[in-house]
């Protein structure tokens, strides 16, 4: 039974910050984004960094609005690769990871690398945890690629640039075990790229994430798990996620999702292994606003695989040899 005080609280607070946002002008986003976002919590918060225990690992591949193109009949639709990695220090309350996210949009291209930590300090049946991460963002834009209506005069027309710099962030997640609340920010330094010569600057703004999930079981080995993702950028802008996934016995899942003046989502996984360690994720998107801008699909691959930690511990065995008895 959902416990209706608490569900309350965190949606009255998902509404009260949503509406804050709507209040303010408007930026655009510059995150790449997912469908399958609850299973990639550490992306958006690195609180997430080690809480589960053992090493877990992930790769996803979003091909976004499939075979888009330009008025010109050029391409250019997003397509995002996504790796994390994290772990837990043996005996500690220390968390780590690593995340690694290519984002290419028709002429621009962003790699970024992040190190992650996250320290987990449980409260009775609540797990606090508070992360940070450092690490490199590079952006590059190709002018070769670009179409410009107006063109300014300095603007080049053709070659690459490319720059580096600087990214910081950090993250507060709070876990209860049937429910969870995290508040994080990115990009904390607001990095600033720098194109050439006679070319244009682009800042990497702020984005703020506010991620709510709920965990109940109605009936046996059936499990749901409701969430919202509420993203802001520079707290003048916003937009959300909101999923439902059912899991059956820990093996098959499935649900929908809806992104927020955009899309409607179909999501399934499925586990693999003896132990249910490798899992299998697929998600659709069919997009059902501005088609005018966009193809209608999407399409969005995830493989996940958690190692469990092994125990060091060694039985002693009492030796008996023929000349001494025990």
């Amino acid at each position: 039974m959902i416990r209706s005080g608490r569900w309350n609280f965190t949606f009255t607070l998902a509404v009260v910050l949503g509406l804050w946002m709507l209040s303010t002008a408007g930026y655009a986003q510059q995150d790449a984004q997912f469908t399958q976002y609850m299973y990639n919590g550490m992306y958006y918060n690195p609180a997430f960094a080690g809480k589960e225990g053992g090493f877990r690992f992930s790769a996803l591949h979003r091909s976004q609005w499939a075979n888009y193109s330009t008025s010109s009949g050029a391409g250019g639709a997003p397509v995002t690769q996504l790796l994390t990695a994290q772990g837990r220090l043996e005996g500690k309350n220390i968390g780590y990871g690593l995340t690694i996210t290519n984002d290419q949009i028709g002429a621009t291209g962003n790699l970024e690398v992040n190190l992650q930590g996250a320290y987990h300090k449980k409260f009775n049946r609540a797990t606090l945890s508070v992360g940070a991460y450092v690490g490199m963002f590079s952006s590059s834009l190709d002018y070769g690629e670009l179409v410009v209506v107006n063109p300014e005069p300095n603007l080049p027309t053709s070659g690459k640039e490319n720059s580096m710099n600087l990214n910081f962030g950090a993250g507060l997640l709070l876990d209860r075990g049937d429910y969870y609340v995290g508040l994080s920010s990115r990009h904390i330094n607001q990095p600033t790229f720098d194109f050439g010569e006679g070319g244009v600057e682009n800042p990497l703004l702020n984005h703020s994430y506010l991620l709510l999930g709920y965990r109940f079981r109605p009936i046996g080995q059936l499990r749901i798990e409701p969430s919202f993702l509420l993203k802001s950028v520079s707290f003048n802008n916003f937009s959300y996620d909101v999923s439902v996934i059912a899991t059956h016995q820990n093996k098959i899942s499935g649900g929908i999702a809806f992104r927020g003046e955009e899309s409607v989502s179909l999501i399934l996984g499925y586990s693999l292994l003896r132990d249910n360690s490798l899992t299998l994720g697929y998600a659709f998107d069919l997009v059902i606003s501005g088609l005018e801008a966009k193809s209608p699909t999407s399409h969005e691959l995830m493989l996940r695989y958690k190692l469990s930690t092994v125990s060091r511990e060694v039985q002693r065995v009492i030796q008996r040899t023929p000349r001494f008895r025990f």
